[in-house]
């Protein structure tokens, strides 16, 4: 096992550029910050390239040592460099970027689509509420916060091993499930919309959720089965994107 000691070391340097969109690309690997994120890696058969934590954490868990291809001591600063957390638990692991363009065998099941949502604790936070939800999958449209960014990772809380998580034009993947004979549901501030306690879709379906002050494109309103709205009693003008995906994920995959 290696002990580092400064941020210059190229191990390190190499670490905090994970934080980056293109070197995680040009790597095809990421970074997992804590010991939920990395138990939940190996629960679900994933490899650890690199484990790295500090002295006293890595003698508490020689059984995840054993299973990394390298593991390597660092210092307290070292963790906050890397991880860019205030104050990091001690452990870390790189792993393999999964492939997120792949095509799944069938489109079956519940599955959410995201439309330039661009917060990257919302684009967390429903991915996990996904996973609690049952649902099969989730697909990120362009424009919305990149789903192995940092930030997103730790809102996921490992819930992107649970279920496939992919990129792609969502305008392809709305034509392919109505092709296929499954409603895609858009979201809509509108009471014109059709009111979502209303709605049965079975077992297979999808569920647009569009940007945070934006909504969804008029394209993709324009291709969707039918559009709902959440009907509010009070006088708030809206509600949080992840709060609306919440409630519908729950509601539309109830009879699973």
């Amino acid at each position: 096992m290696e002990e580092l000691t400064s941020i210059h070391n190229q191990h390190v340097k190499d670490w905090k550029k994970l934080q980056t969109k293109k070197f995680r690309r040009q790597t095809g690997e990421y970074l997992l910050d804590g010991w939920h994120l990395v138990n939940e890696a190996v629960k679900a058969g994933h490899h650890l390239n690199q484990l790295i934590g500090t002295a006293d954490q890595l003698a508490d868990h020689g059984d995840l040592v054993a299973l990394a291809d390298e593991a390597y001591t660092v210092t307290p600063e070292i963790m906050r460099h890397v991880t860019d957390t205030v104050t990091p638990q001690g452990i870390a692991a790189v792993v393999d970027l999964p492939d997120a363009h792949q095509v799944p065998a069938s489109l079956s099941g519940a599955w959410l689509f995201l439309d330039r949502v661009q917060d990257p604790g919302n684009v967390g936070t429903m991915v996990r509420t996904a996973d609690a939800a049952g649902f099969t999958g989730v697909v990120v449209g362009s424009r919305s916060a990149d789903i192995f960014g940092p930030k997103v990772v730790r809102s996921m809380q490992g819930s992107q091993f649970h279920l496939q998580l992919l990129e792609g034009d969502l305008r392809k993947w709305v034509a392919d499930f109505k092709a296929a004979g499954a409603p895609v549901y858009g979201t809509q501030l509108n009471p014109a919309a059709q009111n979502f306690r209303d709605i049965h879709p079975g077992a297979t379906f999808a569920l647009i959720m569009g940007n945070e002050g934006q909504g969804m494109s008029n394209e993709l309103l324009a291709q969707t089965t039918a559009n709902l709205y959440i009907p509010m009693r009070g006088d708030a003008e809206s509600l949080n994107v992840a709060v609306s995906a919440g409630i519908l994920m729950f509601q539309l995959n109830q009879e699973l």
